[in-house]
């Protein structure tokens, strides 16, 4: 697959003229984004993705006046694929990529970090601006889809998580610092997740953010099949760690290429390299195909089947669409429906995942400024806990949710 990708680039010529390809090594500010993103940007922060997103969403912005700062390693050979880092701030300028630098010279990885877009951008504009930047990369370099990473510290560390988690398509993998969010609820979405990405997360020993990374996005991600690993620096409080454990934690996400290749083999449109065309009938037409060959394997009906509800959500006024309703409602039609345990397995596992996550962060040290939030964690992990209980009474969890709800329950009332 990547031979096929490299010879793909060199006979378009791509990088031969791209502006890109004529910058030296080393750090070049305030880098001009060239056009408008190709990106499905929109669905990043809907529930669909929009032909015509609303004016209001990005107001004045031009993606032409958009800057990032870049840093270009030295490469020997300059049409091979390369990692690449996209690190986000949560404030307006680059600011903490610096940090990657070392990283960057010694592993040769290209890293790019937008301008203007902190934690005082609105989200959606935030959103269009990252990926502003990322298709300037894969206009300009030879971007490996399985070898690119999203990261961020703090507030852009959660919004690095939402691009991460809404198009895995487009990285490796994800690492957010001091940080953390959910996965989408799209089942077809979070099972492309389980699949394609890695999740590093960060964090300080005297982080206030400490709990939330290691006692609930790492072991929610975790139960529910994600590769992710949670790394704590000692003595460090909110900030961004020390060059040893950024290299620790971006080799280990590097490590888990292997299993991207050989998913790409079997299923190529789980990648969207960079000569792939992105717009929003051939992105599902590509989930249409895959849908389909799932649903012709042996035990593949469900996953099948979501990705092809998967194209009718995403993309409800395009042909494939059309197509996958259609055959939906064939499937609905049967009499016997064996999917549909797999669909309760699929609930299940996530439940108990969110129910055992929330408990060991609400019952855990919470920093003071989440203090007071601790009842309401309470609640949820009681309801969550509450479902579990009911549906499955006589099974090891149903008696594992009675012992929790009756030790959440005196908390509460303390």
């Amino acid at each position: 697959m990547r031979r096929a990708f490299i010879v793909c680039l060199c006979l378009l010529g791509r990088f031969d003229t791209a502006e890109g390809a004529t910058r030296k090594p080393g750090v070049h500010e305030n880098v001009s984004v060239s056009a408008a993103t190709r990106l499905d940007w929109t669905f990043v922060v809907a529930s669909q993705s929009l032909a015509t997103p609303p004016p209001a969403w990005l107001g004045d912005y031009d993606p032409t006046k958009q800057t990032y700062d870049l840093f270009v390693p030295t490469r020997r050979n300059p049409k091979a694929p390369m990692p690449v880092l996209l690190f986000l701030s949560p404030g307006k300028d680059g600011g903490g990529w610096k940090a990657f630098e070392k990283l960057a010279q010694a592993e040769g990885v290209l890293i790019a970090s937008p301008r203007g877009a902190g934690n005082d951008c609105p989200s959606r504009r935030r959103v269009r601006v990252v990926l502003d930047v990322l298709d300037d990369l894969r206009r300009d370099y030879p971007v490996d889809p399985d070898q690119t990473f999203i990261t961020g510290f703090s507030g852009g560390g959660r919004i690095a998580c939402a691009i991460g988690f809404g198009l895995p398509e487009l990285f490796a993998g994800v690492m957010p610092i001091c940080a953390g969010a959910d996965l989408r609820a799209e089942s077809w979405l979070r099972q492309r997740a389980v699949d394609r990405l890695s999740v590093a997360l960060l964090t300080g020993e005297k982080d206030f953010n400490r709990g939330e990374v290691e006692r609930l996005r790492g072991p929610y991600l975790a139960d529910v099949g994600v590769r992710s690993k949670v790394w704590t620096q000692t003595g460090l409080g909110h900030a961004i760690p020390n060059d040893k454990t950024l290299r620790e934690a971006f080799r280990w996400l590097q490590a888990g290429q292997p299993r991207l290749v050989a998913l790409a083999k079997k299923y190529p449109t789980a990648r969207i390299p960079a000569v792939q065309a992105t717009t929003r009938t051939a992105l599902a037409s590509n989930l249409l195909a895959e849908g389909k060959k799932r649903l012709a394997e042996k035990g593949g009906t469900y996953a099948g089947l979501m990705q092809l509800k998967g194209v009718l959500d995403r993309w409800p006024d395009v042909p494939s669409a059309t197509a996958a309703k259609q055959i939906l409602l064939e499937y609905d039609d049967k009499t016997e429906k064996p999917w549909e345990r797999d669909d309760l397995a699929e609930q299940r596992r996530f439940l108990i995942a969110s129910a055992r996550a929330l408990t060991a962060y609400a019952t855990g040290p919470l920093d003071p400024r989440y203090a007071k939030q601790k009842p309401d964690m309470l609640r949820k992990a009681i309801e969550l806990w509450g479902q579990i209980a009911s549906d499955q009474p006589d099974a090891a969890i149903g008696k594992e949710a009675k012992k929790r709800l009756a030790e959440l329950e005196k908390l509460l009332e303390e």
